[in-house]
Formats: structure tokens, sequence, C-alpha cells
């Protein structure tokens, strides 16, 4: 079994392939002086019984990451829980999944075709949460499950990895305003999510969230065609202090809906 970091490690490999973006801020933040850490990785899956987020839940479980939360939204249909782990500088681990018995017939009956292209020895495998697309989707397909749910075009297009990492802006020393990054951030040229406003939620949430919106990357499908789709983002997070003094570790559903939207298209 490979270590927690090395997985770790693995996981932000493959997002910075996905998101060129990413790396070149978080390098800009290294150059700075800081020493980045994550707050938080997500992912995406369907609640298909054989996909659902126990399936990517139970690569992080054995290094000791336990369940802690749960969130609904109710718009886009979606059902999500967190994880985290005993050691606090280990990040949270986000995992959301497609609420299937809540889309169309078609959603259902596309997943339950590409769930069928997927051995269960993939699935069980240490490197599924980053194994990327693992069936066969052409560019009409994903066209048409974007027009009903952005959610479940991203999956079909990019399969099993991370949909985000977070700089813990709590542990940044330059950076303790999250206005005062994003004004950073947008001075590199980097466009950030303006859903619900560029800052989501407030001190009285506990969490301040922002994010760049994704990149649009070339995607080869399984039709030979190549397109450009929106890839993966980078988050930003500020956590406050609850009551007992100790930082608030959750996340709170009506800021990461729009977080959601930073893999929309733009238009």
């Amino acid at each position: 079994m490979m270590s927690l970091e090395t997985l770790l490690q693995k996981m932000w490999v493959d997002y910075c392939e996905l998101n060129p973006a990413a790396k070149r801020i978080h390098d800009i933040f290294t150059q700075e002086g800081e020493n980045v850490l994550n707050d938080h990785i997500a992912l995406r899956t369907f609640n298909h019984p054989r996909l659902g987020i126990e399936s990517l839940a139970q690569h992080f479980k054995k290094y000791g990451y336990v369940e802690k939360g749960e969130y609904t939204f109710v718009e886009k249909k979606l059902y999500a829980k967190h994880y985290e782990h005993p050691n606090e500088d280990m990040p949270k681990i986000f995992i959301s999944e497609l609420e299937l018995e809540k889309v169309s017939p078609f959603i259902r009956e596309t997943v339950n075709k590409l769930v069928e292209q997927l051995p269960d020895s993939l699935i069980q495998s240490e490197s599924f949460p980053m194994c990327g697309r693992p069936w066969k989707t052409s560019f009409e397909l994903y066209s048409q499950l974007a027009k009903e749910s952005e959610y479940a075009s991203w999956v079909a297009a990019y399969g099993f990895r991370p949909n985000h990492f977070t700089v813990n802006i709590n542990k940044l020393k330059k950076f303790e305003d999250i206005v005062q990054l994003n004004d950073f951030i947008k001075s590199k040229g980097y466009t950030l999510n303006k859903a619900g406003g560029e800052v989501k939620g407030t001190p009285a949430d506990y969490l301040e969230q922002s994010s760049t919106m994704a990149s649009e990357i070339p995607v080869k499908f399984d039709d030979g065609s190549t397109h450009n789709i929106p890839g993966c983002y980078y988050e930003f997070a500020k956590r406050y202090p609850l009551a007992n003094g100790k930082l608030y570790q959750g996340f709170v559903a009506k800021s990461a809906d729009k977080i959601f939207e930073s893999t929309n298209k733009v238009n």
C-alpha cells in the first residue's frame, strides 16, 4: 500500500496536468515565501450502486480519514460528504455524487452504460481516485449530458480525479484577507468565479471561499475528436474560529453550490 503522502502527491500531479494554472498560482505563492497547504481536495462521482461516495471514500478511510459532515445541493441534485484526518495538516476530502434518481432517464441510462465498462478491479485499486476516464465517451454524448447537468458531463469526460485542490488561507503569512488574496490572483491574470459574488460565505458562516474558473483544456474523446472543455479549478478557503476557539472544519452548502459552477463553460 502506498503512503498517504504518496497518494496525495500523485493526485496533485494528476490535477496539475489538467489544471496547469493551479501549479502556476501555487508557484507564485511559493515565490512570495509562502508554504502552501491544502485545505481540502474534492472528488466527483455518481450515486450508482457501484460508484457512490463510498467507492472513493474507502481509499482514504484506510489511512485514518473519518466521515464528518454531509451536504445536500437540491438544485444541482447532488449529495456530498467530507472526511477529516487525525493529522490536521492533511487536507480534508470532499466527495460529491450526482443523485441519479433525481435526473432524467437519459442521464441514468447513460451512466449505467458507462459504468458497465468499468471493472471492479479498478474501483478497488488504490489509484482509483486519480485513474481518469475509465470508459468511452464521445463529444456528442458529453454535450448532451451538459445540457442537463454540467456535473454529469464533467465526470463523463474526466472520470475519477481531483476536481479541485484548495489553498488554506489560514496558513498563509502575507494573504490573511480573502479579498486581498482575490485581488492578487486577478492581478496575475486569472479569472475568478463570480457566481454568488467572488467571496462565498462570511465570517458568520465560519468559512469564506473563492475560486478560479476552470481553464478550458483539450480533451480527446473516443470518437477521435479533440475539444477544449473546462477542466479543474483552484480554490481558496479561509476558516474562522468557533466559540470553543477551534477553526470550523465543515463546509457551507449554499457556498459550495456556487463553487461547483467553477467548471461551468464560460460563454
